[in-house]
């Protein structure tokens, strides 16, 4: 698996990490809570969110031969959606390891 990370630097953390996992739960496995979820994409891949007072922390992990660059454009830009009132929000995704 690859792993990226993003810090984005967001006071609406909870609410776009809920509303996220919500838009996708019909979707896809997912379980959240106020500051922490998780989402199994139909590809393997996997989204881990956890919300602090001025940040959204995201771990992506992707099968080595997925298309991560396209995931990571999913994620942003559904997390976009949600915070159109701050639109865009900033990922710096690195890579982990």
């Amino acid at each position: 698996m690859s792993v990226s990370v993003a810090r984005v630097p967001t006071q609406s953390a909870s609410r776009y990490l809920q509303q996220l996992a919500k838009h996708w739960s019909h979707k896809m496995e997912v379980a959240f809570t106020a500051e922490e979820g998780t989402i199994i994409f139909p590809n393997g891949a996997r989204l881990v969110m956890r919300a602090a007072s001025d940040t959204l922390d995201v771990e992506l992990s992707v099968q080595d031969d997925g298309d991560m660059v396209r995931m990571r454009d999913v994620v942003s830009s559904h997390l976009d959606r949600f915070a159109f009132r701050e639109a865009p929000l900033t990922f710096e995704w690195q890579t982990a390891g």
